[in-house]
């Protein structure tokens, strides 16, 4: 496996330099600095590869060529939208970066309720509080019918939570949801969240993902063209939020999607924290499945809670089996060598912990400091030797 490494971009905290010194070869990024829906400029990606390769390490993957919310609902310029996004894609296969990573989520992005839950170690971790959540949800926002998307019980607890919170948890618990995480794509007001959730909502699941296989239907020729892999990350949590439709949640939404436009550029970012939020995923039946589809993996590992409530474990422990799924991974490499394809499967350390020289520092993003990382890589880099060495 390609071990890579995300990078944000010049002021990232975490320089090329270090990233060179934990040992990844492959950088994971994308250009911060165009709004979403923009042309990504030939001259701006080839600017950037060649600064990342002045620093000894290749520009593996992009993530994430962010999809506007217009293309999602098929709404306002969406077709001006869809054009700029074969733009970038030709732009991207011209610059010689042969894999793109993108999502489907509406409205939020990767969403945590708390960005620093202490662990026994005193480490920090993201979580995701259901309870919390819902709280936000239905006595915060006070979106319209809020309560239909949770059980009765779920309701009482979140009501119990909420009477009890300061104005402080509050505005921190909103500011956690809505104002957006690294490498999100964009952060919203409470008026403007609530306006756009109905939106969604309306469109339903079934429309939400005919929509995606519309956009896909446009794109993935473009991308076969421009020797592009499209990836789709999954939902993250991998259920619903604010009463939204979810479309890459499950190994069967996954099948649906990559049917719906058969090609080898459609494919799957392996996202192990993400569909392992949920116990009814075979991360390792995904992999099976879809295995000659799978251009990209983030490797990390989660402990489910009740009522879906999670937080993000070591990289080695957690619900998630990582050293068979690191297994899973390599017998589709295999696959891939016998039929003579030279395609290593790039996987980066996803969202570390937060340990103590960076406890301090105001640099660190949430789940990308260096340390946490850094261990992680050094975890799944043992995990794959050892994996690989018993293969000889």
């Amino acid at each position: 496996m390609l071990e890579t490494w995300r990078w944000f971009d010049r002021n990232d905290s975490v320089s090329l330099k270090k990233v060179a010194q934990a040992g990844a070869t492959g950088i994971v990024s994308s250009l911060n600095e165009f709004a979403v829906g923009e042309v990504w400029p030939f001259e701006e990606i080839l600017s950037k590869k060649d600064f990342i390769e002045s620093a000894g390490l290749r520009w593996s993957v992009v993530e994430s060529l962010h999809v506007h919310s217009d293309i999602k609902t098929r709404t306002g310029n969406y077709q001006e939208l869809i054009d700029n996004y074969k733009q970038s894609i030709k732009n991207i296969g011209r610059a010689g970066i042969g894999i793109v990573c993108y999502n489907f989520m509406p409205v939020v992005d990767w969403t945590r309720t708390n960005l620093d839950y202490y662990l026994e170690n005193t480490g920090s971790t993201l979580r995701f509080d259901m309870i919390d959540f819902v709280a936000y949800d239905m006595f915060v926002l006070a979106r319209e019918n809020a309560d239909r998307s949770y059980t009765e019980e779920m309701g009482k607890l979140a009501r119990q939570h909420f009477d009890v919170m300061s104005q402080e948890q509050l505005k921190l618990l909103e500011s956690n949801i809505i104002s957006g995480l690294p490498g999100g794509e964009v952060s919203y007001c409470r008026e403007s969240l609530k306006q756009t959730i109905a939106e969604f909502i309306c469109l339903g699941e079934d429309g939400l993902r005919e929509n995606l296989v519309a956009f896909l239907a446009e794109i993935i020729p473009v991308a076969e063209e421009a020797g592009v892999n499209l990836c789709i990350h999954p939902d993250d949590p991998p259920f619903s939020l604010f009463g939204l439709p979810r479309v890459v949640s499950t190994q069967e939404d996954v099948r649906k999607i990559l049917n719906a436009v058969d090609s080898p550029a459609n494919g799957l970012t392996l996202c192990a924290g993400s569909f392992g939020a949920r116990g009814d995923n075979n991360l390792v039946a995904i992999v099976e499945e879809f295995g000659s589809k799978i251009y990209f993996a983030h490797l990390r590992n989660v402990v489910r809670e009740a009522n879906g409530s999670f937080y993000e474990a070591e990289h080695l422990s957690g619900d998630n089996d990582m050293v068979a799924l690191i297994d899973a991974l390599l017998k589709e490499e295999e696959k891939r060598k016998a039929r003579g394809l030279d395609l290593p499967i790039p996987m980066r350390p996803d969202h570390g912990h937060l340990l103590e020289d960076e406890v301090k520092t105001e640099n660190a993003k949430p789940g990308y400091s260096y340390l946490g990382r850094l261990k992680g890589l050094a975890e799944l880099r043992g995990v794959i030797h050892a994996l690989s060495y018993t293969r000889k």
